[in-house]
């Protein structure tokens, strides 16, 4: 099978490089291309065999299996550019939350899947989400699923859901290695302690959290209370945080959910009114 790549920017260089370094797909099985071509051609540097093509026409051609892995704003130049090269045979594969699976079918001819990966991909961990058209079959559905099972753990999830989901999986890292960030340096400010030191305790703590809420079986209530000892320093903590971050994650989704919203409907303009 060939898998090729619309888009080698931050999300689909993950890809590419987690695919080939868990051996899911060798360099030579891969095609890709960028809009900056420069970009694909240093992948091809790196991983020998893997082509890097100048034109989106010719990834189309060459695969059977293509990611796109662009921005909104540039999708429906993508979708123009392949619709007279694929076929029914053919799996597109968006990772583009605000492009709906019904904005591909109704577009080009070929198998239609959806899935959000994240950046905990690059280390083999964490989850995809995953979501299917009407025209995959269960063959299609577990031959993109051994691909993704190699690096994550697939999840099919409704894309009813995809925003939130998405702020859960995907956003998340960036979330919570801000609080991580911020944690360091108020360590850092308040105490002396070196950066370096605060920030490898810290992301020792995250790692073996994580541990704990997956392979240790904990729920995030169940170590929260574990680790809190009525009257103590964790639970004065706890009160505090309680108050001051009143309302922040509602707030939060709120943000991410309305910024969803305004790029949905970019990407409707773009498929249904050109010329607005």
């Amino acid at each position: 099978m060939n898998v090729g790549f619309i888009g080698t920017g931050s999300m689909g260089s993950i890809l590419i490089e987690s695919m080939i370094k868990t051996d899911a797909l060798k360099p030579d099985q891969i095609v890709a291309t960028n809009r900056t071509f420069a970009k694909a051609e240093r992948l091809a540097e790196v991983y020998t065999g893997l082509k890097a093509v100048p034109s989106n026409r010719e990834v189309a051609l060459a695969a059977d299996m293509i990611f796109l892995c662009v921005k909104p704003k540039e999708f429906k130049n993508v979708i123009d550019d392949i619709k007279p090269y694929v076929t029914a045979a053919q799996t597109v594969v968006s990772i583009t939350s605000p492009v709906l699976i019904r904005h591909l079918e109704e577009h080009i001819p070929c198998k239609i899947a959806k899935i959000i990966p994240s950046i905990t991909n690059y280390v083999c961990s964490g989850a995809t989400l995953t979501m299917y058209g009407s025209r995959m079959e269960a063959e299609d559905i577990e031959t993109l699923d051994r691909l993704l099972q190699r690096m994550s753990k697939p999840l099919v999830v409704s894309e009813e859901y995809t925003r939130i989901s998405s702020d859960i999986s995907s956003c998340g890292p960036a979330f919570l290695a801000f609080f991580v960030e911020q944690f360091v340096q108020a360590a850092v400010t308040y105490t002396g302690i070196s950066k370096e030191e605060a920030t490898k305790l810290a992301s020792e703590m995250v790692l073996g959290t994580g541990l704990l809420l997956t392979a240790g079986g904990f729920s995030p209530e169940s170590l929260r209370e574990r680790v809190t000892v009525p009257g103590g320093i964790t639970a004065e903590g706890l009160r505090m945080l309680s108050l001051d971050l009143d309302g922040t994650f509602e707030r939060l989704i709120r943000t991410t959910h309305h910024k969803y919203k305004e790029e949905l409907d970019k990407v409707e303009g773009l498929f249904y009114n050109p010329q607005s």
